[in-house]
């Protein structure tokens, strides 16, 4: 099965909101190197004026997964998961992720795109605030491999 080029423009519902918790944060960073102490420690993020620990640029992809989650299962999307490679990432922020935040995410499918037996599908995840309010954009690009 291929994938469908009608999944361009396609908008997903959103996804339940997600509450991003202090140690989900303090995890994150250890596990991708960040050094900031407004990473882990919530005086040093208060003496920066936030209002508790800051997530490293890249968590957005822990919200922006459950959106992807939605477009993996749609059985019409025509993604063999098994095929996928992850071929590029993007965030676009208006403000940085906070521990306490409630977020919601709604993936749009950017483009689909054939190249030989291979497809390129981008997909762009808004993620808000429960004010909804905009907080970050995930672009992911997936390489659906075609058949060997």
């Amino acid at each position: 099965m291929s994938v469908n080029p009608e999944l361009q423009g396609r908008v997903y519902p959103p996804t339940e909101p997600y509450l991003v918790g202090r140690e989900k944060v303090r995890e994150f960073a250890r596990a991708v190197f960040a050094t900031n102490p407004i990473n882990l420690d919530p005086t040093a993020a208060a003496a920066a004026g936030y209002a508790d620990v800051v997530a490293p640029p890249t968590f957005a992809v822990v919200v922006q997964e459950h959106s992807l989650a939605q477009l993996l299962a749609d059985p019409d999307a025509g993604i063999d998961f098994s095929r996928v490679v992850h071929g590029d990432q993007r965030f676009t922020s208006t403000r940085p992720i906070i521990a306490g935040d409630l977020l919601t995410a709604t993936l749009t499918v950017a483009s689909v795109k054939t190249l030989g037996a291979h497809s390129m599908v981008t997909a762009e995840t808004a993620i808000t605030d429960a004010a909804g309010e905009h907080v970050v954009t995930a672009i992911s690009t997936l390489v659906i491999r075609g058949e060997d």
